[in-house]
């Protein structure tokens, strides 16, 4: 983003966690974060260099009132996270201090941030780009080792360093149309497209599809695997779930259908999540209520990426494990045998989730997903929006082929090709809506 594009205003806000600890910090940027500073602290802020920590104390002067015991850290535009002055007033953790000292910010001519306001400015002052803002909010949420390394991927750049060859491609593309157009160098407009422009449109295309293909992993990875348990009536399928937990989180008896409605849980294995789902056993019912919960369960099957099929092995299959076993034929499967370990069954894995022998299941989920976490070697596309923009572009390219092979003139072809273009400049934020910042700012903790 071209230039440097300062706000008027001044914003505070509390940055750390809204609880009782050890340090709070309350942040102030704007260009009268200094002088603000300076009329609530003993010291003079607006002398000291930037990127130094004073010790002092904050004062309300309309009461003549000592407030806390401070460190004050001093960060001159434009080497700043947002590229304005910012001021961090590091108090004592108590919450009535250190709303207190935020409300004498106020008072001194400070406003409260919005949610993700510091990021958003930095993104408009131009000091990062918008995947990197959302960077930022996926280091904040990040829950496992995997979802930290992407985010820190993230906050690097690597979604620009992955974007920027093929926005240049484009614009050799464009520039290829209309040098052409307004000097001509070939005769045959068809000559042109099928000798320069197509090759090059395929080959890019061909490397958005493997981009798309990588951050659809990365999303598994990112928000987890939905994985559904599924099985007739009193298999296992609860013991299952609490095994995997460790904790006992569905109902187990030995009454059939005791589980009528959808239990959930989360859980980490060595760098795949799983989002786990404990249906309803499914078989033929009179009972309303669990059938209910039984078409909640073919529901979760449809949509589950993973899932788990439990049979029990101390009895041969029945008309109800057929039909499991044909409706779940299509699905990313595992096979799990319950109840026994001496089950000579070949086509599955043998288990006792009673007692916590569920070992071998983890080994095959490992077997069939960790080739996904290969991909957290290469730069990735992080979110939804993201990966809809990129499939945008893809989407205006497949246009701009069907049009060149259908021989149509190369002015209307690269409209499409332009499309491609302001998608992928929209992912980073080099064109967007305002509505759509406001949105996606919103979603941001206080303070950040």
């Amino acid at each position: 983003m071209a230039g440097v594009f300062m706000l008027n205003d001044t914003i505070a806000a509390i940055s750390t966690a809204a609880v009782d600890g050890a340090i709070s910090i309350i942040r102030m940027s704007g260009a009268d974060a200094l002088s603000i500073a300076d009329s609530i602290l003993n010291i003079d802020v607006q002398k000291k260099k930037s990127h130094t920590i004073s010790y002092g104390y904050v004062y309300d002067q309309e009461h003549d009132e000592l407030i806390d015991e401070v460190l004050v850290s001093v960060f001159r535009a434009p080497k700043t996270f947002t590229c304005e002055d910012i001021v961090e007033i590091n108090c004592h953790g108590g919450r009535f201090i250190t709303k207190k000292i935020l409300r004498l910010c106020l008072a001194h001519g400070a406003r409260l941030a919005n949610p993700g306001e510091f990021t958003q400015r930095a993104f408009l002052n131009g000091r990062i780009d918008l995947t990197q803002a959302e960077a930022v909010n996926d280091m904040i949420q990040a829950d496992s080792n995997e979802n930290a390394r992407m985010a820190v991927q993230g906050l690097r750049g690597s979604v620009r360093k992955l974007l920027d060859p093929l926005i240049q491609d484009l614009l050799d593309i464009i520039a290829n149309i209309e040098v052409n157009i307004d000097y001509p160098e070939y005769d045959d407009v068809e000559q042109l497209s099928s000798e320069i422009i197509q090759p090059k449109a395929r080959e890019w295309m061909k490397r958005i599809q493997q981009i798309l293909d990588r951050a659809q992993s990365g999303q598994l990875l990112k928000e987890g695997i939905k994985t559904a348990i599924v099985g007739k009536p009193n298999v296992g399928k609860s013991s299952l779930l609490n095994a995997l937990l460790e904790e006992e989180k569905a109902i187990v008896t030995d009454i059939a259908g005791t589980t009528r409605d959808i239990v959930e849980g989360h859980i980490h294995l060595q760098g795949l999540t799983l989002n786990l789902i404990d249906t309803a056993g499914i078989r033929d019912t009179e009972d309303v209520v669990e059938q209910i919960g039984i078409q909640r369960s073919l529901q979760a099957i449809t949509e589950a990426q993973l899932v788990i099929l439990v049979l029990d092995s101390s009895r041969a299959l029945d008309a109800q494990d057929e039909e499991l076993l044909e409706l779940t034929k299509d699905k990313t499967r595992i096979i799990v045998y319950n109840k026994t370990d001496i089950s000579n069954q070949q086509d599955g894995i043998c288990i006792s989730a009673a007692s916590g022998e569920i070992e071998p299941l983890l080994v095959r989920i490992h077997e069939l997903f960790d080739r996904h976490q290969l991909v957290l070697q290469e730069p990735l596309l992080h979110n939804e929006r993201q990966i809809s923009l990129m499939m945008k572009a893809e989407s205006s390219m497949r246009q701009a082929l069907a049009s060149m092979e259908a021989g149509m003139e190369l002015d209307i072809v690269a409209i499409d090709i332009q499309e491609a273009y302001t998608a992928l400049k929209e992912i980073l934020g080099e064109v967007h809506r305002e509505d759509l910042l406001d949105t996606l700012f919103s979603n941001f903790c206080l303070g950040k």
